[in-house]
């Protein structure tokens, strides 16, 4: 029997896009046996793309209706479908590419893409979603402005949700109903969100602190709405502390969280459209426990965090995955302690380091929080990436100072407000808003495995000296058997009889293996 070979994507592959889609508008009519996707694209040849490049578009599981470039349908010979794409040949420098497609939500069990569960439309594109609704260029670094339009029948689906501020709405004569949504924001496929349904919600409104005002609204099943009320809480602590600690205002008139029990994910970070599980948003005193109370604020504030960390700048590609959700789980992991008890928190999270993320670089799957290859993307979303990657930029602020690490963050969305980065990126941004040189440090994306550190100590009574050894070793891990020495911030202190603190000196050894510290005892 005879089995493909699956296929690896390789780091070092990685090309720009050949083409650009600075706008799309979609338009959904949403029906019982299938749903029909018009889509508009505004497509533009990269400046080093050589003319007559053919344009590979993504698409799975999609059923081509019509096809029409600038008004005109295409001929046959000049494009061709295959399974997992729509490729034009010799497309001109810029032009519209209008799309019809069919598709089955209904049939959708992979809950990718949109699908239809307990009777409600929902969608899901990170990581490759958005290609099983319509044919794209589905990569994070082909960030565009869409905008939305929904048809569905008024009594099934009253509720009609997209991305950004709604723009208009309307009724039709055969009891369908319509809504318009617009987002300013360019964002990557994978944000991309729909719900339709029947559900209903409690609102309430935040000012930021530049005096806007910002509806917020929790979608829910009509039997969970008296479970909101910690989520909303929630919500708005989230936005204060983002301001304050941050300086990072929301951007939209509208944030919506919506809540489904079939929801493959615990929750995701659509621009201005969360979609949770209701695990991490339904919670009342009868029934929750402190955990769960604990839990859903740090989820709420986590999604509510990417809309900068995440969104407004994104990945380039996804092996820079952590360049988003490390730093959003730092965020949320500053938020919840700054909130709760910073020690418990804390606590809680190294036992999360030391029970699921230890043993993954101690085994045969361990991988970089950067890695240079996966086959199947949707398994790249680990502990190492997500918590591993959170350490990585708590020793950053370690290292740099809680204000010097503010330097770094105000620096890195002056510079990339808008943008498909990398981690690269966002490491210049805090080296050069402090003058700092993170050259070694930077081994912590792309070396795995668990650091071992090595502490000895010595007195030596004459010279009343106290010397402190520290050397470090990581052991070897798959594709990995030698490892460069990493930059480990230490904090340490030592205090004489009297409870004072001591100066100390340290210099580092020839290989950079090993650290001594010490301390001259002053003579009394």
């Amino acid at each position: 029997m005879l089995t493909q070979t699956p296929k690896t994507t390789y780091l070092k592959d990685y090309a720009p896009p050949a083409y650009r889609i600075p706008t799309i508008a979609l338009r959904f009519e949403l029906g019982e046996d299938f749903t029909i996707v018009h889509s508009q694209l505004r497509i533009v040849r990269a400046e080093a793309t050589p003319a007559g490049t053919p344009l590979a578009l993504d698409g799975q599981h999609l059923e081509l209706i019509a096809l029409e470039l600038d008004g005109i349908p295409l001929d046959a010979d000049r494009y061709r479908v295959e399974a997992d794409r729509l490729t034009l040949l010799d497309p001109p420098a810029q032009f519209d590419l209008a799309v019809t497609t069919r598709i089955r939500p209904q049939d959708n069990a992979a809950l990718q893409g949109l699908y239809q569960s307990s009777g409600n439309f929902c969608t899901q594109c990170e990581a490759e979603g958005f290609r099983q609704i319509t044919y794209f260029l589905d990569r994070p670094d082909v960030m565009a402005v869409f905008t939305t339009t929904l048809v569905a029948d008024k009594a099934r689906y009253p509720v009609l949700l997209s991305n950004g501020n709604p723009v208009a709405s309307g009724e039709m004569e055969d009891g369908r109903h319509w809504a318009t949504w617009h987002d300013p924001f360019p964002k990557p496929s994978y944000l991309f969100a729909v719900v339709a349904g029947h559900l209903q919600h409690i609102e309430d409104h935040f000012t930021t602190r530049s005096g806007r005002k910002v509806t917020l609204r929790i979608y829910v099943e009509p039997d969970n709405v008296d479970q909101c009320d910690h989520a909303m809480y929630s919500l708005k602590q989230a936005m204060v502390w983002d301001e304050k600690r941050f300086g990072l205002e929301y951007d939209l008139d509208l944030y919506q969280i919506v809540a489904v029990g079939d929801f493959n994910m615990g929750a995701m970070e659509n621009k201005g459209l969360n979609v949770f599980n209701t695990k991490y948003v339904l919670a009342k005193p009868e029934t929750a426990t402190d955990a769960d109370y604990q839990g859903i604020l740090g989820v709420i504030g986590h999604e509510y965090f990417h809309n900068w960390t995440g969104n407004r700048v994104t990945c380039r590609d996804w092996f820079q995955l952590s360049l988003k959700e490390g730093l959003t789980v730092f965020r949320d992991q500053e938020f919840s302690s700054d909130l709760g008890s910073r020690g418990v928190k804390r606590i809680e999270d190294v036992r999360m380091l030391r029970g699921s993320q230890f043993p993954q670089d101690a085994g045969p799957i361990a991988h970089p929080v950067r890695p240079d290859s996966y086959i199947e993307i949707n398994n790249f979303y680990t502990v190492t990436v997500y918590n591993k990657g959170a350490e990585v930029i708590r020793m950053m602020q370690t290292l740099l100072g809680r204000d010097g690490f503010r330097r770094g963050m105000d620096l890195y969305f002056q510079r990339h407000d808008g943008q498909a980065v990398t981690c690269d990126d966002f490491v210049a941004a805090m080296a050069d808003a402090n003058g700092a040189d993170l050259g070694q440090f930077k081994r912590w994306y792309h070396q795995a495995g668990t650091p071992e550190l090595t502490v000895s100590d010595h007195y030596d009574p004459a010279a009343r000296r106290y010397t402190l050894t520290i050397r470090q070793s990581c052991p070897p891990t798959p594709g990995q058997p030698h490892k460069e020495p990493f930059h480990i911030p230490l904090a340490l202190g030592l205090l004489d009889a009297e409870g004072c603190d001591l100066p100390l000196t340290s210099w580092m050894c020839r290989r950079g293996q090993s650290r001594r510290c010490c301390a001259a005892f002053p003579h009394r």
